[in-house]
């Protein structure tokens, strides 16, 4: 049995569009797991390859923090594997279920990123929601979709239902369940993760609390929401890729992990 982490580097063997992407989605799950948001081996994180038909998915068995450029997997949409490493290890069935159906329905989406936070997790549970709070939360009013819980997403016939409750959104409350998150870029969809996931917490935090929430008038809350989306003043997370980047090269400086670019 192959369960091992060392993989022969595809650099010279795929598109510089290909690798492009693939350093990109490699360095997006390192960043999710500095900023604890991983499950142990679980969920995903997917991009099109550019100008194909073809995504990129993680090995099912490794650590968001081992994950490599050369280590990603190449499959379809409707989850066959066009090439993987030489390795034992699979793809998880929950990945193309939920990932393929939103690459297939958004020709806009390149990236989709799916958590399962305590945060999240505690949020998706609440009748109400997320709400409207905090400067970050007000970002995704009359931007979030919801979708209800349906057992484990390994049934092809959900897909028709997350893709009409996610919309034209680039943002889900998975009910009962966790966090989603698209964009056009690798770089928005986690900057738009992070985002979520940064006021879940803070709502987590709050009601424990036990304190009165205060919310702020709709017509704060929809101008507010409008000066926050991607193209009202810049996209979201083009500033902040490259200082994303400088992290993760100071990290794995210090890790003993392989390079995320390797």
């Amino acid at each position: 049995m192959n369960y091992g982490t060392d993989f022969k580097s595809l650099r010279n063997e795929v598109s510089p569009e290909e690798w492009q992407t693939r350093v990109e989605l490699a360095a997006c799950y390192r960043l999710v797991d500095t900023y604890g948001m991983t499950d142990l081996i679980y969920n995903h994180i997917t991009a099109k390859i550019p100008n194909t038909e073809f995504l990129l998915i993680n090995l099912y068995g490794l650590l968001y923090k081992e994950i490599t450029a050369s280590s990603l997997v190449k499959i379809d949409l409707d989850g066959n594997i066009i090439s993987k490493p030489d390795t034992d290890y699979g793809i998880n069935r929950s990945g193309y279920v939920i990932h393929g159906a939103i690459h297939q329905a958004r020709e806009d989406v390149c990236c989709v990123i799916h958590t399962h936070t305590p945060s999240g997790m505690a949020v998706s549970s609440m009748k109400c929601g997320l709400l409207s709070m905090t400067q970050t939360s007000m970002r995704f009013v009359g931007h979030l979709g919801y979708h209800d819980f349906e057992g484990p997403a390994i049934d092809l016939d959900e897909r028709v239902r997350l893709v009409h409750d996610l919309g034209m959104h680039d943002a889900m409350v998975l009910r009962n369940h966790g966090l989603l998150t698209c964009g056009a870029t690798i770089q928005q969809a986690f900057n738009t993760m992070y985002q979520l996931e940064l006021s879940c917490r803070a709502q987590v935090e709050a009601m424990a609390s036990g304190a009165e929430i205060s919310l702020p008038m709709q017509n704060i809350l929809e101008r507010t929401a409008h000066l926050y989306q991607p193209g009202s003043r810049r996209p979201y997370g083009v500033l902040e890729w490259p200082a994303m980047i400088r992290l993760l090269k100071a990290n794995e400086r210090q890790s003993g992990y392989p390079a995320y670019d390797m």
